[in-house]
């Protein structure tokens, strides 16, 4: 697993019975983004998919929106002060032509692995960037039986997860419930990132027939990256903030949260769910 996974000792106490052991922690180390050169953004994350990260994050604040507007991703040599590449920079050039936003006047720079972008500034600002409305036509129909699957599917694509449970998922299914893309980040939003940035890359965007599952909340910032990339459906196995809910009444998102088992909650536009064909 290379970087995506660490090594430490460890105390173990099972009932009175002490064992001392290695174990299996998931990576988190900081990524500076910089684009054109100049720093934008810190996140703290699990190494790997680095540059369809800082493409997701970039998608999420209305920089990019098809693969013409990338010109290059790379890592920055000599990020280290005797000359070494610490592969936690990279410089996202952009295409000639592509505006490039003075976005930390908007928002505070600083990100972290549990709460995603903080001071993001309202509704407006996401109503104001946003490339594409919500537009399934024909409407996407998903029934609760195929809805109530994918948290399952989701977690027997977790590969690191299974030997640190440590880390969140992010995956993309299409309207028939088939896993098109999953990626595992320490922080949640950088696992939609991931999955955005692979897609933006592929030329996937917007995705307009994809349900975007998580595995922990969907708080603000989630279901605005899901807007952004313009796709329909947010899931997520645990509660939904009222800040996402709001976002998602007003762009058109289907919110449904605590997806476990056969039970679910739909917070906003529920037309999507054939209600009238209910999980087993």
């Amino acid at each position: 697993m290379g970087r995506v996974t660490e090594r430490r000792r460890v105390v173990r106490v099972r009932d009175g019975r002490v064992d001392r052991r290695p174990d299996t922690l998931v990576a988190e180390e900081p990524l500076e983004i910089r684009l054109n050169g100049k720093p934008l953004a810190i996140t703290m994350r699990t190494p790997g998919d680095d540059f369809a990260l800082a493409a997701g994050f970039l998608v999420s604040e209305g920089v990019l929106g098809s693969p013409a507007d990338l010109r290059t991703i790379a890592y920055c040599a000599g990020a280290t002060a005797d000359g070494g590449n610490s592969y936690n920079v990279v410089d996202v050039q952009l295409a000639p032509g592509v505006p490039v936003p003075d976005i930390t006047l908007e928002r505070n720079v600083y990100t972290t692995s549990s709460c995603g972008l903080c001071g993001k500034a309202s509704l407006d600002a996401v109503r104001t960037h946003a490339r594409w409305a919500i537009a399934d036509d024909p409407p996407l129909r998903l029934s609760p039986a195929l809805i109530a699957e994918l948290p399952e599917r989701l977690r027997a694509a977790q590969r690191v997860f299974d030997r640190t449970g440590g880390l969140h998922a992010a995956a993309l299914f299409d309207e028939d419930g088939e896993l098109l893309d999953v990626c595992e980040d320490v922080g949640r939003h950088n696992a939609v990132d991931k999955v955005i940035g692979r897609a933006l890359r592929a030329g996937g965007l917007p995705l307009s027939r994809a349900v975007l599952l998580v595995s922990g909340r969907a708080s603000f910032e989630l279901a605005q990256k899901a807007v952004m990339a313009g796709i329909p459906v947010l899931a997520a196995v645990s509660a939904p903030s009222s800040l996402a809910v709001d976002l998602a009444d007003e762009a058109g998102l289907t919110l449904i949260g605590f997806l476990r088992g056969s039970s679910m909650n739909v917070y906003a536009h529920d037309r999507r769910v054939a209600l009238d064909d209910p999980a087993p």
